[in-house]
């Protein structure tokens, strides 16, 4: 019995359909500093460490739960992307993938070891924030390329 860890295909239409518009409104966040009042709420938190306040274990905290919803969407949006199968799933697909998630690794570790000798302080803090997602983003770029650079070079040799 094969075991599988990809999803069925139909999961990367859904993904694209999330992944995108929660990117573009996390970067608008962002860039405007845009939080609606409606998701003001308080939230459960296992550490909360207020900036004018004390350090507690487990919690309650007004918060604005705009980031916490669009990380959330981007990480399994991206997840349904990365990790569904194609229309046409083999070996060679496979070792695409398997190559993509190594150049994905690689990458990220290593502008992350750039990042731990060239910035700091709260600078840093953004990096690390960016470099969770970029995994994702640079395997499912990789990927996707090498899936572009394939069909061309099929269909050259039609």
């Amino acid at each position: 019995m094969e075991l599988t860890y990809l999803l069925p295909y139909r999961f990367k239409k859904v993904g694209w359909s999330l992944f995108i518009p929660s990117v573009l409104l996390g970067l608008l966040t962002l860039i405007y500093d845009w939080a609606p009042e409606f998701l003001d709420v308080n939230v459960f938190g296992i550490f909360i460490d207020e900036i004018v306040g004390t350090k507690k274990y487990f919690g309650f905290v007004f918060n604005n739960i705009l980031n916490e919803i669009l990380g959330v969407l981007v990480i399994v949006s991206g997840l349904m992307i990365a990790f569904s199968k194609e229309k046409t799933e083999d070996e060679l697909i496979s070792r695409i993938r398997l190559q993509s998630l190594v150049w994905a690794t690689y990458w990220n570790y290593g502008i992350l070891i750039l990042a731990f000798l060239f910035v700091y302080d709260l600078s840093f803090l953004w990096v690390m924030i960016f470099n969770m997602y970029t995994i994702l983003v640079f395997f499912i770029i990789k990927f996707n390329w090498s899936l572009v650079k394939l069909k061309r070079e099929l269909t050259y040799e039609e």
